[in-house]
């Protein structure tokens, strides 16, 4: 059974940082991309960021471009999502989740995504 775990998420002001992780447990997590979403209250699930099985390639919203970097330990079989110059329109829930296909690039699309955690709350005060 396939298991993702963030972990990070909490209170931090305007202009600071966070640095957000997710634990893959269940399946070849060196093979598969990965993603981070987000969705705030009453909004859409919205597309953060993505990286590919082996890390050499990333895509970002462009909300986040510059301020967020998304990477990988394979060793350790977690995504990581640093998250600099937060904003309060950055407050959401942070959710990982795993790609359907392995050795696959880079997707921004939902539909993409076979697994998913429960999320990580990230709140930024003004």
């Amino acid at each position: 059974q396939v298991q993702l775990v963030e972990s990070g998420g909490g209170l931090v002001q305007a202009g600071g940082s966070l640095r957000l992780s997710c634990v893959v447990t269940g399946r070849t997590f060196s093979t598969y991309p990965m993603g981070w979403f987000r969705q705030a209250p009453g909004k859409e699930r919205e597309f953060v960021a993505t990286i590919s099985w082996n890390g050499d390639m990333t895509n970002y919203a462009d909300s986040v471009k510059g301020r967020f970097t998304i990477s990988r330990d394979n060793a350790k079989s977690t995504v990581y999502l640093q998250m600099n110059s937060l904003k309060p329109e950055d407050t959401a829930v942070y959710t990982c989740a795993v790609r359907r296909v392995p050795w696959g690039g880079v997707s921004a699309s939902y539909d993409e995504y076979a697994y998913w955690g429960q999320g990580t709350q990230v709140t930024v005060s003004s």
